[in-house]
């Protein structure tokens, strides 16, 4: 059967639902609407005469067909991504997208300083960022990189680091003081009102200390429970509880007099951010400028 152009841009509609099993992520991932995605599907299969995807209201699944032609074409159109993104060299400046997941620290604390400067310096370069505290699969979610802290990052990607060593702290507001006392241990958080925070696996953080090489990770108490840190920031300058937070977070509530600092004899560093991709794809040219700004503008050390 001979192909046609209609039938490359299909087939890259094709592989992008073929990744995400889902019509809307795949379409945040290409720029185009869900009922765009499955117009062009049935035009591909009309023209085949075969079915790729079995669609119900709760899951997108390949059948054998679908199976054997994602496994057929992936490589290919991996390589023809790799040198369109090539020409980028030819170009007075580059052009392209690219797409990061980041938690909600690292985007407020690292990129936030830098993406107003990547924008006037490369204005062709479309950055697109889910902002998510849950670990997922970058590769599996069409995402060109992700950033996490050091100590989270899966150990089958290539990583680079982004910021220096982060201090994590233990904030309070006065009124919260002035009510229930300031703890003088780790071990006293147990008996305090604290902002817990959920991970990206569902687990419940347990905060860490270290003084003179000895450690404690305590299961703090409290009723709030909360998987984003600016609506904690906002809970913790209401007097909610303490919040184990990175120093860079909290730093301008503190000099504000916000908040105050507690337990600082326990407060030590861990793993700055780093930012991580596959080792199996070639890094696109707009990862590689964004990278190279945050090392060159260290907005949190490096």
């Amino acid at each position: 059967m001979p192909s046609s152009r209609s039938d490359l841009a299909d087939l890259t509609y094709f592989l992008a639902i073929a990744k995400h099993r889902n019509f809307r992520r795949a379409g945040l991932e290409l720029g185009v609407s869900a009922s765009a995605l499955s117009h062009s599907l049935r035009g591909l299969e009309a023209r085949l005469g075969l079915r790729l995807i079995n669609r119900t209201n709760r899951s997108v699944t390949l059948t054998a067909a679908g199976e054997a032609l994602r496994t057929a074409i992936t490589g290919p159109f991996d390589a023809i991504g790799q040198a369109m993104d090539g020409l980028n060299r030819f170009r007075d400046a580059p052009a392209g997208r690219i797409r990061l997941n980041v938690p909600s620290d690292a985007a407020n604390l690292l990129l936030g300083p830098v993406l107003p400067v990547f924008a006037d310096r490369y204005p062709d370069v479309e950055v697109d960022i889910a902002v998510s505290n849950r670990l997922i699969d970058v590769t599996e979610g069409g995402f060109d990189a992700g950033i996490r802290y050091g100590g989270t990052v899966p150990e089958d990607m290539v990583a680079q680091r982004l910021s220096a060593d982060i201090r994590w702290v233990v904030a309070a507001a006065p009124a919260y003081l002035a009510r229930f006392g300031e703890p003088l241990h780790p071990r006293d958080l147990e008996n305090h009102r604290c902002l817990r925070f959920r991970l990206g696996d569902d687990s419940i953080y347990r905060w860490e200390f270290d003084r003179g090489g000895e450690a404690v990770a305590v299961s703090v108490g409290g009723s709030l429970t909360l998987d984003d840190s600016r609506a904690m920031v906002t809970l913790l300058c209401g007097g909610a509880g303490l919040m184990y937070a990175p120093e860079p977070l909290i730093a301008p509530l503190v000099a504000s007099g916000s908040v105050r600092l507690v337990l600082e004899a326990w407060c030590s560093p861990g793993p700055g951010f780093h930012v991580y991709y596959s080792s199996r794809r070639q890094l696109p040219t707009g990862l590689r400028l964004l990278i190279d700004l945050v090392r060159e503008m260290r907005p949190l050390g490096l």
